[in-house]
């Protein structure tokens, strides 16, 4: 079977100093039939205009303001030609062979919408920082296989929940049919909310293995910063709101409930308000969230008893501390990387606030 053309989509804000690799790596991997779109947000570095200068054969698209990572990589996917979409973080190195395992995998699989790759940390190669995305009963979408060993993952395909935007090649077939990344959600938990409206419609995911990428994690948000803070509250509630269906949103409501307790009064008594002010951005738009919510539920075509099957069991709130202080430590190795404001990553560790 003759691989379909594939669009590489890169949505980047002020981040030139990673795209020379990141390009280089793509390259390599790309036929005569591929292209690689690059998405500038309005970028402080002038990274569109370095690309038309430095790298002719990269489409660069070039926005009047800064979407996001959700906004930026729909307008990238609205521009691209290809039947399938790569998705990439401009801060993320993709080893060889990483988007001939992403392809096969999808080769094999007709019924799933898109297939994920792992992204390692790029001073600790041998150790994951995401392979795809995990859904719990309390609400939270975080990293799947965070802090596993590479040697720990499948040796072959799996099903998963959904995949990340930091790695992933989505059929066209399945945007068409599930719809783009929800833009104003700008970043944070677009992933997962797409995942959760593909699986809506019965598109799988599954986890390619041997798909890797080296990703400077969260050098384009900081892991604290009151706007990761806000928009990670504010989008949380808004996936609940818009892609759990009744009966699994009532089986979850407590957990749900009791999770959101604790993060609003963990914000108020470390002086983190933007924890909840997120919050209550979301119930502010709940009109707006429930009509959204009665479009995505009515074109519901996967059984419940599936989707079920999805969810995972929430950890205690002392497993969630550890895995939290786990990728502190982690993350401590790229502390020297230098940073800059948010344009989007994949979804967030565990806990969210």
């Amino acid at each position: 079977m003759n691989r379909p053309s594939i669009s590489a989509i890169i949505p980047t804000w002020s981040a030139l100093r990673f795209l020379p690799a990141c390009l280089s790596a793509l390259r390599a991997q790309l036929g005569s039939q591929d292209e690689i779109v690059l998405v500038d947000n309005c970028s402080r570095d002038r990274a569109g205009d370095w690309a038309r200068a430095h790298a002719p054969d990269v489409r660069v698209v070039s926005l009047p303001q800064n979407l996001g990572f959700a906004g930026g990589t729909n307008a990238g996917m609205a521009a691209a030609r290809g039947e399938l979409l790569l998705l990439i973080n401009d801060d993320a190195l993709a080893e060889p062979g990483c988007v001939a395992a992403l392809w096969a995998t999808l080769r094999d699989a007709p019924q799933a919408g898109a297939a994920a790759g792992a992204l390692v940390f790029s001073r600790r190669p041998e150790v994951v920082a995401s392979a795809g995305i995990r859904f719990q009963g309390d609400g939270v979408a975080t990293d799947l296989y965070l802090g596993t060993p590479v040697a720990e993952l499948p040796t072959e395909p799996v099903a998963i929940f959904g995949a990340s935007g930091g790695l992933a090649l989505l059929r066209r077939t399945m945007l068409d049919d599930s719809g783009p990344f929800a833009g104003d959600f700008f970043c944070y938990l677009e992933d997962a909310d797409l995942a959760w409206r593909a699986r809506l419609r019965g598109w799988g995911t599954l986890l390619a293995p041997g798909a890797r990428a080296r990703h400077v994690y969260s050098a384009t948000g900081g892991q604290g910063s009151p706007f990761k803070q806000r928009l990670l509250g504010r989008n949380r509630l808004r996936l609940i709101v818009r892609c759990l269906p009744a009966p699994i949103l009532r089986d979850c409501l407590a957990a749900i409930l009791r999770y959101d307790l604790l993060a609003t009064t963990y914000g108020l008594l470390r002086g983190q308000p933007a924890i909840v002010a997120g919050r209550l951005d979301a119930l502010r738009e709940l009109p707006a969230l429930l009509a959204q919510r009665r479009l995505i539920q009515a074109g519901r075509t996967a059984p419940l008893g599936d989707l079920a099957t999805w969810i995972e069991p929430a950890p205690s709130p002392l497993a969630a501390l550890r895995t939290q202080r786990r990728l502190a430590a982690l993350l401590q190795l790229n502390t020297s990387q230098i940073r800059c404001l948010p344009l989007g990553s994949p979804h967030p560790p565990a806990p969210s606030p």
